[in-house]
């Protein structure tokens, strides 16, 4: 484990405290049995603002605290813990980092303050197909005046139905497939020409297929340089898979935490199930590949904020890692429950949900082991 500084130390510490008292289990099946349309507690979401998570990443200058993407992952990890549903993910990491990167000053002073506070919320548009794949941008955007119309679709947006702003990653040259020819532009969620349809994801969290018709924007609206877009839009999603990693992280570690304490107090044929040797084979699997998935999402959090050479690989490393932790161990919590974990009433249903939703996002395991291999000259 990483050693973390008094600040870093604090934060998670109290992150720990806030969601094991006001953001259990308990309350995700709450917000999912309650239709909420935001698809988050907004309440919730203010008290997580005010305690200054949402402007981990945004300067001091512009409303935040600027502590980096490590403490950030610190906080992701104790929220996947307890599955809670917010936007920090969307807003104050994918969101953020984009501006960060490529925005201009003026576009930063718009909406990272905002961000920071919890006023306003941003999501990525970036995928268009069932899979990841964003070379494959095929939504086209169109010089019109001295501004671009947008058309085209996007699918499975995280918080993408509540979102004030949506980072829209658009075709301005090129074909699918090319790197080149990608420009990111900044679109108001209630844009005209944006039809936003929300969709209730099998983890129960929200997200929308958005279609843009002619969606108009001005030329103060290009997110970095046109047809350059590629690489601020790469670099975010190394971010955003190494934070996802962190969130996926939290989940494994709680769902092993709790079927460890089944098998020293379950009870079969007189004895407590722990001592069955199989049993203690598959439990010392799970947590080999808990510390293994942590030293590397830990390499590829504190690599960002070192603005370490290899980050790309690293973050790919740590994404592959999670999502095969993530799905060895909510498929063992439910198997070694035995019939309770199939139902409802328990919680490893809703943590093997969250596993098969989180792993797809931003490219599951196969995905980052080819790009890894590639990174590495394979």
């Amino acid at each position: 484990m990483a050693v973390l500084n008094e600040e870093q130390t604090m934060l998670r510490d109290a992150a720990k405290s806030w969601t094991s008292e006001k953001s259990p289990v308990a309350a995700f099946r709450k917000l999912r049995d309650s239709g909420n349309p935001a698809g988050f507690d907004r309440a919730a979401w203010t008290e997580m603002c005010e305690m200054g998570w949402a402007g981990i990443l945004v300067p001091e200058e512009l409303g935040g605290v600027g502590l980096g993407y490590q403490t950030l992952g610190l906080v992701l990890e104790e929220t996947g813990r307890t599955l809670t549903v917010s936007a920090l993910f969307s807003t104050a990491l994918v969101a953020t980092t984009a501006l960060l990167l490529g925005g201009t000053a003026a576009q930063k002073s718009e909406w990272l303050p905002k961000f920071a506070s919890g006023e306003a919320l941003g999501a990525l548009a970036v995928d268009e197909h069932a899979h990841h794949a964003p070379e494959k941008i095929a939504l086209e955007a169109k010089k019109s005046g001295g501004g671009f119309a947008l058309n085209g679709k996007k699918t499975f947006v995280i918080d993408g139905g509540t979102a004030d702003v949506l980072i829209v990653a658009a075709r301005t040259s090129g074909k699918p497939g090319g790197k080149s020819g990608i420009t990111l532009f900044l679109v108001p969620g209630d844009a005209r020409g944006v039809m936003r349809t929300k969709l209730n994801g099998v983890d129960s969290r929200g997200v929308a297929n958005i279609s843009f018709a002619n969606v108009e924007v001005s030329g103060d609206g290009v997110l970095g340089a046109v047809d350059q877009g590629f690489a601020v839009l790469d670099v975010t999603l190394d971010r955003a898979r190494s934070g996802l990693a962190a969130e996926m992280l939290g989940a494994a570690v709680q769902s092993f935490e709790v079927t460890l304490e089944y098998l020293k107090t379950r009870t079969q044929f007189s004895q407590l199930i722990g001592s069955f040797q199989s049993l203690q084979h598959r439990a010392a699997k799970m947590y080999t590949d808990l510390e293994m998935t942590r030293s590397c999402v830990e390499a590829a959090l504190i690599g960002i904020d070192k603005g370490a050479k290899d980050v790309p690989a690293l973050c790919s490393l740590a994404k592959a890692k999670a999502s095969e932790l993530a799905h060895l161990v909510s498929n063992e919590m439910v198997q070694m429950h035995g019939g309770i974990g199939m139902t409802d009433a328990h919680d490893a249903g809703l943590y093997l949900k969250r596993a098969r939703a989180a792993e797809a996002t931003y490219g599951g395991a196969s995905f980052h082991r080819d790009r890894y291999a590639a990174l590495m000259g394979y």
